[in-house]
């Protein structure tokens, strides 16, 4: 059974994360902040490790463009959860090409495991993540040569819907793709869960 739960904010939502997965005292992560390094948003990966902490998880960070790769595929196969933080969406599908990543991910949800991508970690689940360029900038990945996605869903997650700073580009991205690519817009305190690739939008 794949599973993931696609997210703006994971601080505003974790309530969902809890019905959809109540089991959690005890359970480990593997938390994957890489997204966030190029974009310096080092406080918003502490507050999700934080929170993934007060909730009852152990936490083990993988940065996917310095782990060894048998480092890597001890935890994506070892853990009971995948969390990718926000950040640059380009660099993190960069990287975890890069490090060969993009396979034990995809792998590790195919096993059951509930993925939670938060921001960027929503988008590179996407067939293709060229539409969010409005949203990211794609230098921050200079040895990215094509978009490709992890094709882990079937259409193109935008989050941050009506969020003060961000709103502007999500409401781009579905001016332009709209009617083109099947865009799922969500806002900071919603979450998109899917399940045996049946999507629905959750309320915090």
């Amino acid at each position: 059974m794949e599973r993931l739960l696609l997210v703006s904010m994971f601080q505003n939502v974790t309530g969902l994360l809890k019905e959809i997965e109540p089991d959690l005292e005890g359970k480990t992560v593997t938390y994957i902040p890489t997204a966030s390094r190029v974009e310096r948003l080092g406080f918003l990966a502490r507050m999700s490790r934080w929170v993934l902490r007060g909730m009852g998880l152990r936490v083990d960070a993988v940065d996917v463009s310095t782990a060894p790769y048998e480092a890597m595929r001890r935890a994506f196969e070892g853990n009971d959860l995948v969390f990718i933080v926000g950040g640059n969406t380009f660099y993190l599908l960069q990287e975890l090409r890069k490090s060969g990543a993009d396979k034990l991910l995809c792998e590790a949800v195919r096993a059951g495991k509930l993925c939670i991508g938060e921001s960027a970690g929503a988008i590179v689940a996407a067939p293709d993540i060229a539409y969010s360029r409005a949203m990211d900038r794609p230098d921050r990945a200079p040895d990215l040569h094509d978009f490709a996605g992890l094709s882990l869903v079937d259409f193109y997650p935008v989050p941050h819907e009506r969020n003060r700073e961000l709103d502007p580009a999500a409401e781009q991205i579905v001016r332009e793709y709209a009617g083109i690519l099947d865009v799922r817009p969500f806002d900071d305190k919603q979450a998109i869960y899917v399940e045996d690739g049946a999507a629905r939008i959750l309320n915090a």
